[in-house]
């Protein structure tokens, strides 16, 4: 069975030069970055990223800083997301033995 293609997007400006890992590592994180993120005071998704760590939201004109390419780190939010779901498992399995 073959692998499933993954779409780059803008690292084809690259071409064949760097490497397929490296350029899949970039195009996540400009993924993450040039996307909408979420205002901690308004709440609204109309935050975007100015510079290196500063960010503005355009609905309540804050500009505040955060992460340089996301306001929150993804993979701590996944790692307690899959520990939770892995709990009742754990907790399932201790409860027959």
């Amino acid at each position: 069975m073959a692998k499933e293609t993954v779409k780059l997007g803008s690292v084809k400006r690259f071409g064949p030069r760097y490497g397929r890992i490296v350029k899949e590592r970039l195009a996540k994180i400009e993924k993450v970055q040039h996307s909408k993120h979420m205002c901690p005071y308004c709440r609204s998704s109309k935050v975007k990223r100015q510079a290196v760590g500063i960010w503005y939201c355009r609905k309540c004109k804050a500009k505040f800083t955060g992460k340089a390419y996301s306001l929150k780190k993804l993979s701590v939010q996944k790692e307690k997301k899959e520990e939770a779901a892995e709990a009742p498992k754990e907790e399932a399995v201790a409860e027959e033995e």
